[in-house]
């Protein structure tokens, strides 16, 4: 199976995604009429919205031979998983949760209709890129930019899609073809594209795959996902491993979910001009790591700008709250976190790794 080099991967991927007009065609791509006459319509599972197959999470990078046939490794991208689906009549786009997107992302739909054959489904990530890395923040505008204005948010901002799997080709349903079947084909079908359609690289060895996220990790990409090579299209299943890269940095206490005697998760902070805010969160913590930042925690003051209890949206979502315990931001901590960030605050939970007594706060990096 055909492999990129890391060497490749950013001159030929991701420099790729801050270069795109809507739209946008390769000299030789011959537009595919919406109709076409004796073309198989597509199974109702696949016109849409479609069962999407998952991944779980996983520490450690799976070994070459974990799973059936082989492992096949390729980035985690930091962007919406959704389906693309180039029916007889028209071409939808779909989230993960079924929420019909086409309207969202214009300029991908348009290289669709464009570049893809009639009764071709895909499934991938939609990203933006701002210049330097994968801008989540840019991609979530498109959720709430009105969709008068959507046009202009997609011409400032382009989304490329980044497939990595083929459910679907010249109307047949190919999720029961082993993956190393349906990346062939893939691979073919993607020979012809241009920006924003990406080919999502992949590659069977887990050193280069190791060496993929290593150095684009400080781009955005988030990890790695394992695929087995002799396995089928599980929608709905969680059959694929996911493993995250994770770095260290510092943070600083500035407040818990519970006691200063008995904390059970850290709430993250750090200076953006002068003032201190929320920039995540820990997983809960484990009793040794809550007795050592227990043994360092002091009760807050009252110039202390946080509230007394916090919602859960500034943590990744949700309408509840919980009391927030505020404590003196002179502590500060080391955590391992992953590379999703979103205006300088993190998006998934942070892993408490120790208490840093060698550190002051101004050595704390700010909330960019």
């Amino acid at each position: 199976m055909p492999s990129r080099s890391v060497a490749t991967l950013p001159e030929r991927v991701i420099p790729q995604l801050g270069s795109l007009h809507p739209g946008a065609r390769s000299p030789d791509a011959v537009p595919v009429p919406l109709t076409v006459p004796g073309l198989p319509d597509l199974p109702p599972d696949l016109a849409g919205p479609v069962a999407v197959e998952l991944a779980k999470p996983v520490r450690d990078l799976p070994r070459a031979d974990a799973l059936p046939g082989g492992c096949r490794y390729e980035p985690k991208w930091d962007g919406y998983r959704l389906v693309v689906v180039r029916g007889g009549a028209g071409t939808r786009l779909w989230s993960k949760q079924g929420r019909d997107l086409t309207e969202r992302f214009p300029d991908v739909a348009a290289a669709a209709r464009a570049q893809l054959p009639a009764g071709t489904v895909l499934d991938g990530e939609v990203v933006v890129w701002n210049g330097e890395r994968l801008d989540f923040g840019l991609l979530q505008r498109r959720m709430v930019t009105p969709l008068s204005r959507m046009a202009a948010q997609a011409a400032a901002h382009p989304a490329s899609y980044v497939a990595f799997d083929l459910l679907a080709a010249g109307g047949e349903d190919t999720r029961a073809r082993p993956l190393r079947t349906r990346r062939a084909r893939l691979e073919e079908l993607a020979a012809r594209w241009a920006p924003p359609l990406q080919l999502s690289p992949l590659t069977a060895d887990p050193e280069e795959a190791r060496g993929w996220a290593e150095d684009l990790r400080p781009l955005g990409v988030e990890g790695l996902v394992a695929k087995g090579a002799a396995t089928r299209y599980a929608g709905g299943r969680r059959e694929w491993l996911k493993v995250k890269s994770w770095e260290t940095t510092e943070v600083l206490a500035g407040g818990v979910v519970g006691t200063l005697e008995r904390p059970s998760q850290l709430v993250a902070g750090r200076y953006r001009d002068g003032e201190l805010v929320v920039v995540g969160r820990t997983s809960p913590l484990s009793p040794a790591a809550a007795a050592e930042l227990a043994a360092v925690l002091t009760p807050a003051g009252p110039d202390h700008p946080w509230p007394d209890r916090i919602g859960t949206g500034r943590f990744g979502g949700g309408r509840l709250s919980v009391p927030l315990t505020r404590v003196e931001p002179g502590v500060v901590v080391e955590v391992s976190a992953d590379a999703a960030l979103q205006a300088g605050v993190f998006r998934h939970p942070l892993r408490f790794v120790r208490v840093r007594p060698d550190l002051h706060p101004e050595d704390v990096p700010p909330a960019d």
